[in-house]
C-alpha cells in the first residue's frame, strides 16, 4: 500500500470547510492524507524548499516554485470583496506612512504584492521596516503600537473593529477596480513529479472535496470549529462564506485570467519572477 499524500494548509475555517472530507477519508476513491496545519507563511517556505505533495500557498509564492509543482484548478482562495486590508491605529492620510514600520503575513504573499503595488502610488517615499508576523498576530501589534500599519487577511476582514483599529485601504478594491477581476489569493499546488495522470486525479479528489462540503456543511462544523483558534462561530461561518465560492470549485478562465494579470503586473514591477503563462495551463 502507497504512503498517504503529505497535505499542509491553514487552520483557517475556509481551508478546513474545503479539506475536510479528504482529510478523513470521505471522498469516494481517495485515500485520507497526512495532513500538516500551517500559517501561509510556512507553507510558502516549504513549498519553496520543495516538501510535501499539495500544498495551499500565496499566489505570490508561485513564480519561486512552479518549476517543482503544478497549480492545480481548484481548492484555493479568489473571489471578490475579499482583499487584504491595511489597518493603522487611528486615522492617518496613506502619505503619512512613509519610512514607517508595517507588519505583513508574508514577504512572498498575494496580501503583499498587493499591497506593493498600492504602496507605489499611496505612499511617496515607500515604507520603512517591514515585519512578518503570523496574521493573527498582526492587529494586537498594531493596537499595541509595535507597529505603525499591519496588513491583515482572512477573517480580519469582520474583527478588526473589536482592536479599535482603522482600516487604511483595502486592496481588493484597488484591484478589481483596476482589472474587473477577482482576488487572487490562496493556490493550490502539487509536485510535478507525481505525473499528469495524478494530479488530474488530485484536483477531482479536491473539487470532490469542495463539492462534499457544499453538501454537507454541518459534517464538517467540528473540523472548522476546532481549528479555529477560538473563532466566533458566526465569525467562521463569514469567512466560509466569503473563500468558498465558485473559483474554489474551479478557477475558470476568469481565475487564470486573474492569476496571470496579477503575475505579469508584479513581474513588471519587479517584485516577483517572470512567470511563462504555459506553466500555468489547466
Amino acid at each position: 500500500m502507497s504512503e498517504p499524500l503529505r497535505v499542509a494548509y491553514s487552520p483557517c475555517p475556509n481551508d478546513t470547510f474545503v479539506f475536510h472530507a479528504w482529510a478523513h477519508g470521505l471522498v469516494p476513491g481517495a485515500g485520507a492524507p497526512e495532513v500538516l496545519f500551517a500559517d501561509i507563511d510556512v507553507t510558502n517556505g516549504l513549498a519553496e524548499r520543495g516538501e510535501l505533495d499539495v500544498l495551499k500557498i500565496s499566489y505570490g509564492q508561485l513564480p519561486w516554485v512552479l518549476d517543482e509543482y503544478a497549480l492545480l484548478p481548484c481548492g484555493g482562495a479568489l473571489g471578490r470583496g475579499c482583499g487584504p486590508l491595511v489597518l493603522t491605529a487611528g486615522e492617518v492620510d496613506p502619505a503619512e506612512l512613509a519610512g514607517r514600520t508595517v507588519a505583513v503575513p508574508s514577504e512572498r504573499s498575494t496580501a503583499y504584492l498587493l499591497f506593493r503595488l498600492w504602496a507605489a502610488e499611496a505612499v511617496p517615499g515607500g515604507f520603512g521596516e517591514i515585519v512578518v508576523l503570523p496574521f493573527h498576530e498582526i492587529m494586537p501589534a498594531v493596537r499595541d503600537g509595535k507597529v505603525d500599519a499591519g496588513l491583515v487577511i482572512h477573517e480580519a476582514r469582520f474583527t478588526y473593529q473589536r482592536y479599535g483599529l482603522h482600516r487604511l485601504a483595502d486592496m481588493g478594491e484597488a484591484w478589481e477596480a483596476q482589472t474587473g477581476l477577482p482576488i487572487p489569493l490562496g493556490a493550490i499546488v502539487a509536485k510535478r513529479s507525481l505525473g499528469a495522470a495524478r494530479l488530474r486525479e488530485l484536483a477531482d479528489t479536491i473539487r470532490g472535496s469542495v463539492r462534499a462540503a457544499w453538501a454537507d456543511p454541518a459534517a464538517s462544523r467540528e473540523y472548522v470549529l476546532a481549528h479555529a483558534q477560538e473563532m466566533d462561530p458566526a465569525v467562521a461561518d463569514q469567512h466560509i462564506g466569503l473563500y468558498v465560492n465558485e473559483f474554489t470549485e474551479d478557477l475558470g478562465e476568469e481565475g487564470y485570467a486573474a492569476v496571470r494579470g496579477l503575475l505579469t503586473r508584479a513581474a513588471e514591477e519587479g517584485l516577483v519572477p517572470p512567470v511563462d503563462p504555459g506553466a500555468l495551463a489547466r
